[in-house]
């Protein structure tokens, strides 16, 4: 498993040039089944950063730019009728793919927000009272920006508590600002550690290596002097 985390890291470092200590954390939340939270001003590579890690692994990535008037639907889905059916049809939203961007999660209502509490817990959406499976692996990155608060609605603490880690990326080093400068495009096109799976967009099971090295990740064995640890830091 350390050779495709290291290739995995070494992939995505391809377009998030200087990051590597945020590329380890990002992959870490990744194999730890949990979900990320990036704090930081626009133009530093949030959307980038989420889009190299579906990229890489061959995985289904879906982007939700948050706004006021967003609706809960927008992001679950709905159930519309179908005039040739004569019933009812249930559509999907954007949030049953495996990795998804909430771009300022904060300018969107709480109603809006709570939305994401079933799905980033419980790896299901319900609408209109059917229960539909998101992809596994499945990874929520929610974004907003601390240095603007006009008109924006502060993530309740209930919704905070989904965010296994909260960072920021911060502005590239002056080298790694020079590398930038020298690299042919953004836009590199990044080698698949995993093999793309036909029809991903229905397929629920879209990366099973990654399923695995989750679950080997929670084989993990603490001793009992580390638990005391992690227990006084919580």
């Amino acid at each position: 498993m350390n050779e495709k985390v290291r290739l995995l890291k070494q992939n995505i470092e391809q377009r998030i040039v200087g990051k590597g200590d945020v590329i380890d954390k990002v992959i870490t939340t990744l194999l730890a089944g949990g979900h990320l939270l990036l704090e930081d001003v626009p133009g530093v590579g949030k959307t980038s950063l989420a889009k190299a890690l579906a990229d890489s692994l061959s995985l289904c990535f879906a982007r939700i730019q948050c706004t006021p008037d967003t609706t809960p639907s927008d992001i679950t889905g709905l159930s519309i009728y179908d005039p040739t059916e004569g019933r009812f049809r249930v559509v999907p939203g954007p949030v049953v793919n495996n990795i998804i961007l909430a771009d300022e999660l904060n300018r969107t209502s709480p109603k809006t927000q709570s939305a994401l509490l079933e799905v980033m817990e419980e790896h299901k959406v319900t609408i209109d009272g059917k229960q539909i499976a998101v992809p596994e692996p499945f990874m929520v990155i929610g974004t907003q920006n601390p240095a603007e608060m006009a008109g924006t609605y502060p993530l309740p603490e209930s919704q905070l508590d989904r965010f296994m880690i909260r960072m920021s990326i911060g502005y590239p080093s002056p080298d790694a600002s020079a590398d930038l400068s020298a690299s042919p495009s953004p836009g590199v096109s990044l080698q698949q550690t995993a093999a793309p799976s036909p029809g991903a967009s229905a397929d629920l099971s879209a990366s099973p290596s990654v399923c695995i090295s989750r679950y080997a990740c929670a084989q993990l064995f603490l001793q009992s002097a580390g638990k005391g640890c992690a227990m006084e830091k919580i």
